[in-house]
């Protein structure tokens, strides 16, 4: 670790406690990366990723306007500074929403990503380690979840990385997340992209790192042509695009073809049938599918209400989407980002991801031509 004091720059060793291991090292006067190596407690479990590195750090972040946050991984990740202010931006407020949002997608409830024998890209070997997680992936995107989040910088106010899948049979994950700060930033490219979509489906997915699409080799090619070194790329679609959404996550055949139209089709019941010994008092409630899965929902809606001291909107605005159709739910997340940066420890890519991270399309509906439409902009750090 290459840390500054008193204005000359020292290796220093620097152990973390509860398993976190901290590299963090200057880039040049600005933007500074400090990167974190984190073993969770729990499966589920917040962690304050700011008050960690000032622990163990001091202020080094303060004189910053902004800070990038990327998580290598698809079932832990980030939410948007605006939607953590909204939800409260503490573990008690937090907490709630996401209990919430995994009791609509419980565990060990059937999903097809979870059956080991209809793997036919895992070995026998692999499949005998492969975690049973398809909760924490439809968690990861239903709670809205992302891989890489910019916040103006508020040095006294947690920053959550939100780890969904922290332990698989009594053993700990290695988790691994980056932190970028910096003062300013340029935008050096924009540009639109084609995506060809069609298919069979009316709800369906597109890993947009397949080779056949040429996306990530048109952003290599840029990167050289532009020179970033540490940046950050969004892809956002555009405006006129409807019916769709992004994300990154794992992209897993049965998890995308099977398990997420599933649940986007009709939340409230894919709820009943994957969640119902949710239910307390099932001899209680009307007989219809949509009726058990709706007052089961009523309940865990006024559980979290009850828990946030903020009022109805956003909770409203959260729950609305599980009545509705899925575009709804997939028009909360328009864009998402990936890190850029040529330090050692994000790995051997500029663009920095982690093994099984995608930027994957989904869309609702197909559009009239077969084509999406991307806005990719380059922003460079200073």
């Amino acid at each position: 670790m290459r840390l500054p004091l008193g204005g000359a720059i020292f290796n220093q060793a620097i152990q973390l406690p509860a398993a976190i291991n901290l590299a963090l090292r200057p880039v040049t006067m600005n933007p500074l990366e400090v990167n974190l190596d984190i073993v969770p407690n729990s499966r589920f479990q917040l962690i304050d990723v700011s008050a960690r590195i000032r622990e163990e750090a001091g202020d080094c972040l303060e004189e910053f306007r902004k800070v990038l946050y990327c998580s290598f991984h698809t079932t832990a990740g980030y939410l948007e500074q605006s939607a953590s202010a909204r939800l409260g931006n503490s573990r008690k407020q937090l907490d709630p929403f996401f209990r919430m949002v995994q009791r609509i997608f419980p565990p060990d409830a059937g999903y097809f990503h979870d059956r080991m024998r209809l793997r036919d890209e895992l070995s026998e070997e692999q499949k005998e380690q492969e975690p049973i997680n398809a909760d924490s992936h439809l968690t990861f995107i239903g709670a809205g979840l992302k891989n890489c989040v910019t916040y103006l910088n508020k040095p006294r106010d947690p920053v959550y990385f939100v780890e969904l899948d922290g332990i698989y049979r009594k053993v700990r994950r290695q988790r691994r997340t980056t932190v970028l700060a910096y003062n300013r930033e340029e935008i050096v490219h924009r540009e639109r992209v084609a995506i060809p979509v069609t298919g069979s489906h009316a709800i369906d997915s597109h890993n947009l790192k397949d080779a056949r699409y040429g996306l990530f080799e048109r952003l290599e090619a840029w990167l050289d042509e532009f020179g970033i070194e540490r940046g950050r790329i969004d892809i956002r679609l555009l405006p006129e695009e409807k019916d769709a959404g992004l994300t990154v996550n794992e992209y897993e055949t049965l998890l995308m073809r099977n398990d997420l139209p599933e649940a986007l089709r009709d939340p409230l019941r894919y709820m009943m049938r994957r969640g119902r010994k949710l239910l307390k008092h099932p001899a209680a409630i009307p007989g219809k599918t949509r009726d058990y899965a709706t007052y089961d929902f009523i309940r865990l809606y006024n559980e979290f209400v009850d828990a946030l001291p903020l009022g109805r909107s956003v909770v409203d605005r959260i729950a609305s989407v599980l009545s509705t159709p899925a575009y709804r739910i997939l028009r909360l997340k328009r864009h998402v980002s990936l890190l850029v940066s040529t330090s050692e420890e994000t790995g051997p890519g500029r663009i920095v991801q982690g093994t099984y991270q995608s930027p994957i399309l989904v869309q609702h509906s197909q559009p009239e031509r077969g084509v999406r439409y991307l806005d990719v902009t380059f922003r460079r750090f200073q």
